[in-house]
């Protein structure tokens, strides 16, 4: 583990944190050489109500999902942050903690395309790298092409050739790499433990214990 390569930031609720954040995760990782994954647990999201499963079971929850991989660390800041959780302040801080170390915001598709609703979502480009993780199958151009016009434009300015480009710089690059497409949704997960089903083998073992012991998503809609 390089202390100089880019870092990889995966926020999200994860709620609850399942096999397919982890897969994306070690894909990237491996693909684009980064030195670690800083998965952040969001607090208070900006685009919907917080989460009635409490910040501290889902970062408790995250720490057992990662607890065996030495590519992977946690960061609580979110959960501590009072008020909305914007992805622009969290990249402003993390950009003072590592000063000119490349970092990279890890997200999929479907995020990359409502990135115009993001609270200042242009400048998150001079904070980090963007690097969209799209599924097999999923036509790029297609992709491009529903695009808002703005991020349109920002994507064809900063797309990048490779990987390298990753560590020629601290921010401003877009890239894409395929990763293996698990259909996986922790809506679903949420509505297999309300009705009583097990969803064994979409989150790891440790998680699952973690749910049943402190009885979470045992009511429908516990999102």
């Amino acid at each position: 583990m390089s202390s100089s390569a880019p870092i990889g930031i995966l926020g999200g609720t994860f709620n609850p944190v399942h096999v397919a954040h982890l897969r994306l995760a070690q894909e990237l990782a491996q693909e684009l050489g980064l030195g670690r994954v800083r998965f952040i647990p969001t607090g208070t999201p900006p685009h919907r109500d917080a989460p009635r499963v409490d910040g501290r079971h889902r970062l408790e929850m995250v720490r057992l999902a990662i607890a065996a991989n030495p590519l992977f660390e946690v960061d609580d800041r979110e959960i501590r942050r009072q008020g909305i959780c914007y992805t622009f302040d969290t990249l402003t801080e993390l950009r003072a903690q590592f000063g000119g170390l490349p970092l990279c915001l890890l997200m999929g598709a479907d995020a990359f395309s409502a990135l115009t609703t993001w609270h200042r979502w242009a400048e998150l480009f001079d904070l980090a790298h963007v690097v969209i993780a799209h599924r097999p199958g999923y036509p790029l151009e297609e992709m491009r092409a529903s695009l808002p016009a703005p991020l349109r434009q920002v994507y064809l300015r900063r797309q990048a050739p490779d990987s390298g480009a990753l560590r020629i710089s601290a921010a401003g690059s877009i890239l894409i790499r395929e990763i293996t497409a698990l259909d996986i949704s922790a809506t679903g997960i949420r509505e297999q433990l309300a009705r009583g089903a097990s969803p064994r083998y979409l989150v790891p073992d440790p998680v699952l214990d973690y749910i049943d012991r402190n009885y979470l998503y045992k009511e429908k809609d516990a999102g």
